[in-house]
C-alpha cells in the first residue's frame, strides 16, 4: 500500500496552482527515467523512486479536480497501486511514463465522480442564486480549469472522455503532447477533443446559471 503525500501547507496544490512540470526535458533525465522504469519491473526500490518522482504531481492533479484532500489521497494511492500491478505490461514510449500515470489517475477521478453522482441540484441552485452568484467566475476560452466549484460540478455532467481531456490538459497542466499521450490519441485529435469538451462544459455552466437565475 502506498501512502500519498498531503498537499504542502504552502498551498501549492490548491486549485489554480501550477504543479511541477511533468518531465525534465534533459536527455540524461529521460534516459535515467527509462532505466528506472525497466528496473522498477522487478525492483521495489526503483518503483519507490518513480513514486517519489510523480506522487506530488499526481496528487496535485487529483486535488485540483476534486477539491478534496481525502479524494486526492485515495486517487493517488489507487493510481500507484494500479501502476505497480500493471507495470509489467507497460511499454515505454515518449514522452515518458508520466502520461500513463496521469491516464490511470484520470480514470480513477472519472470513476469517483460517477459513483458520487450528480451534484444536488437544489444546493447548486441555492449557491448560484446567493449573494455571490453575480460574481461567478467566467470560464476562459483557453483554460476551463480555473473556475473552482462551478467548473468542478459542471465537469461531472459532461461525457467522461471530455472530462479526461479537459482535466489532463488543464488541471494536470500537461502540454498538448503529454495530454495526448495520456489520452492515447494524436496531438491533432487531442486539440479537437479539448475544443469540443470546452464548448460542452461552457454549455452546462450556462444552463446551470440560467436555472439558478430562474429561481431568484
Amino acid at each position: 500500500m502506498v501512502h500519498p503525500l498531503r498537499p504542502p501547507s504552502s498551498g501549492r496544490t490548491a486549485l489554480g496552482a501550477r504543479p511541477i512540470p511533468l518531465i525534465n526535458t534533459s536527455s540524461s533525465d529521460r534516459f535515467d527515467e527509462r532505466s528506472l522504469v525497466e528496473a522498477a519491473r522487478h525492483d521495489a526500490n526503483a518503483f519507490a523512486a518513480l513514486y517519489r518522482r510523480y506522487v506530488e504531481r499526481i496528487h496535485a492533479y487529483a486535488y485540483r479536480r476534486s477539491g478534496s484532500r481525502a479524494i486526492a489521497e485515495d486517487v493517488t494511492s489507487a493510481t500507484f497501486e494500479k501502476a505497480l500491478r500493471g507495470l509489467e505490461r507497460y511499454r515505454w514510449r515518449e514522452p515518458g511514463i508520466g502520461p500513463w500515470l496521469f491516464r490511470i489517475a484520470s480514470n480513477e477521478l472519472v470513476d469517483v465522480h460517477r459513483r458520487e453522482g450528480r451534484q444536488d441540484r437544489a444546493a447548486h441552485n441555492l449557491r448560484a442564486s446567493g449573494p455571490s452568484g453575480d460574481a461567478a467566475l467566467e470560464v476562459p476560452e483557453d483554460d476551463p480549469g480555473g473556475g473552482g466549484e462551478e467548473v468542478r460540478a459542471a465537469l461531472g455532467r459532461i461525457p467522461p472522455r471530455y472530462q479526461r481531456a479537459l482535466t489532463l490538459r488543464y488541471f494536470a497542466d500537461l502540454s498538448n503532447e503529454e495530454a495526448a499521450a495520456a489520452m492515447g490519441v494524436s496531438r491533432a485529435t487531442m486539440a479537437v477533443v479539448v475544443h469540443r469538451a470546452g464548448a460542452a462544459l461552457r454549455r452546462v455552466i450556462e444552463e446551470d446559471r440560467a436555472t439558478g437565475a430562474a429561481h431568484v
